[in-house]
């Protein structure tokens, strides 16, 4: 290959790369309520208290607070939407049984963390918030979840507040692009290889360097804090101008820097000692 046909190679490769990783650019101030407050990771909770996470106490701490929420919502067996992070009940509950498995009724048997609470009713969280704080809602899905999908958008087509919807599957942001055009999307991403994620290599790869944000268009990026350098979400958010949100940060010190790098934060395990 002679010099020419080399930069011509390489300028092919660099357009399907920018292609692949290019953010959705016409939505970004719509992404601005979000970073105007700090976002409580599952509800501001404490699994030591009466408020466990993903609960209705945390999430009541939450909005007294003025804090943004996040949440996870899964469906059951009998097919509600429900607020928890785990596909199963062994570490807040101690028992091996997957969520996918068990009706809503026969769920709530279950207490959290030996606490009086129950995994909710998305429905039920909703009617909580009320429109009060931003709502951040992760699609719990590996892989397309249109069933998921499809059930928590109807219960947010009422919903009279700021919500974004994000998934680390892109295939789920994909459903929400064609069927919910209009709720803003957020692709969930980490470096799949640091933290030995179990996946096939080249998923890791794909999923780690945002390759699949031409399936999804997210309207911004939620990356790990602790990989703020990684070189495709730096390219994302330097030079494509890509609006983005952390997870999670555990401390005041990286509180500190996540606010120098990325638009809004999400936090857990201790409560910041200033608003914005």
């Amino acid at each position: 290959m002679d010099i020419s046909g080399f930069f011509v190679a390489a300028a092919v490769i660099l357009l399907i790369y920018l292609f692949m990783i290019f953010p959705n650019p016409l939505r970004r101030r719509r992404f601005d309520v979000f970073s105007k407050k700090y976002i409580a990771h599952r509800g501001l909770f404490d699994n030591k208290s009466t408020a466990p996470e993903n609960t209705i106490p945390a999430f009541r701490k939450a909005v007294e607070k003025s804090y943004g929420v996040e949440l996870d919502v899964q469906l059951t067996k009998d097919k509600k939407v429900v607020v928890i992070h785990d596909y199963d009940l062994k570490r807040v509950c101690g028992v091996s049984v997957k969520i996918s498995e068990l009706t809503f009724d026969e769920l709530s048997r279950f207490k959290i963390f030996n606490s009086e609470e129950h995994v909710p009713l998305f429905s039920d969280v909703l009617k909580i918030i009320n429109g009060s704080v931003p709502l951040v809602v992760e699609i719990k899905s590996e892989f397309v979840g249109g069933e998921l999908c499809e059930k928590t958008a109807e219960l947010l087509d009422d919903y009279n507040g700021n919500f974004c919807i994000e998934s680390f599957s892109p295939f789920s942001l994909l459903w929400f692009r064609i069927h919910r055009p209009k709720f803003l999307r957020g692709q969930l991403a980490t470096n799949f290889v640091k933290d030995r994620i179990e996946k096939s290599l080249p998923v890791k790869i794909v999923l780690t360097n945002c390759l699949a944000n031409f399936i999804s268009f997210p309207d911004f990026i939620s990356y790990n804090h602790k990989y703020a350098n990684q070189f495709s979400f730096w390219v994302c958010r330097k030079i494509l101008r890509a609006r983005t949100a952390c997870w999670t940060v555990n401390d005041e010190l990286s509180l500190e820097k996540a606010e120098e790098i990325f638009d809004a934060v999400i936090f857990d395990g201790f409560e910041p000692s200033e608003y914005k």
